[in-house]
């Protein structure tokens, strides 16, 4: 086996304020000490495979092409199979076959090999029911890191009988797009699942301003590249660094508080009747 010392990606749920994921770093390094292990994040938010998955294969491509990409959002740990998965470009990622994993390898030109992980030279025993990260995939993801071929892991699996997953699409007609939130930050700022190709699509790629509605408020928003582009409390929009319209609102201001918005949440994007006009405050709804 050669030491090639490739990095791991790493992305769970955990967060940090118990030691798992400081556990889980400690046997990766007791198996590949040269490793670098990347902490993609550890604020997923907790059990929501969707947006593991769509966190991962949004990094992509930031990631190094020789990387083991390490992903645990498991609500059924103990239930569901783990596996480890060599994509079609070449890349390995290890993680529950829950569904986590099938956008990134879908991206990466689909399932080359798959196997669960089932070799006892592999897991660390005695395995913690509730703990697979730390007892299975961490192993796993080490061993392949120091140079180990996937089919060392375990039993071969059809590539057919993976967990697929189907992220989120928005409903584009002419003018308007029904999308949904799938995520925000610590700022307030409201992530839709809507892409510029989206809003091209819609005809809504040329509109200085855009009505945002929700169930229970709605506003006008303007368009600009960048937060400091707005005045206080002033709505607009955004695509952010991954790509994904974001509704912000000037600092003090919080987005997500002010259109009382939730995850999964239905918007609704429109062209303006009157474009012309100044974007328009916070209508709230009748108590």
């Amino acid at each position: 086996m050669t030491a090639v010392a490739r990095p791991i990606v790493f992305v769970s749920d955990f967060g940090l304020a118990s030691e798992w994921v400081g556990t889980c770093h400690a046997v990766m390094n007791r198996i590949a000490p040269q490793s670098r292990v990347v902490d993609l994040s550890h604020f997923v938010r907790p059990l929501d495979i969707a947006g593991g998955a769509q966190l991962l294969v949004d990094s992509l491509s930031y990631v190094a092409d020789d990387a083991v990409l390490l992903a645990v959002v498991d609500p059924n740990v103990g239930k569901d199979r783990d596996v480890a998965i060599e994509a079609g470009d070449g890349r390995l990622l290890v993680g529950p076959d829950n569904g986590l994993l099938a956008p990134a390898w879908q991206a990466l030109g689909g399932v080359r090999r798959a196997v669960e992980i089932t070799s006892a030279g592999i897991i660390l025993e005695p395995v913690a029911p509730s703990f697979h990260a730390r007892d299975i995939f961490c192993p796993a993801a080490a061993h392949l890191a120091t140079g180990m071929e996937i089919e060392h892991l375990g039993r071969t699996l059809d590539a057919e009988t993976l967990v697929g997953l189907d992220l989120s699409e928005p409903e584009v007609e002419r003018d308007t797009i029904k999308c949904e939130v799938v995520d925000y930050n610590r700022f307030g700022n409201v992530q839709l699942n809507v892409r510029h190709a989206h809003l091209e699509q819609s005809g809504l790629d040329d509109a200085p301003e855009l009505t945002i509605e929700a169930l229970a408020n709605s506003t006008r928003a303007r368009r600009a590249s960048t937060y400091a582009d707005f005045g206080p409390d002033e709505y607009g929009v955004i695509f952010d660094p991954r790509g994904w319209l974001t509704i912000v609102r000037g600092n003090p201001a919080n987005a997500l508080e002010g259109l009382g918005l939730g995850i999964g949440d239905p918007v609704w994007i429109m062209r303006p009747s009157d474009p012309s006009a100044h974007a328009a405050d916070v209508t709230e709804s009748a108590a």
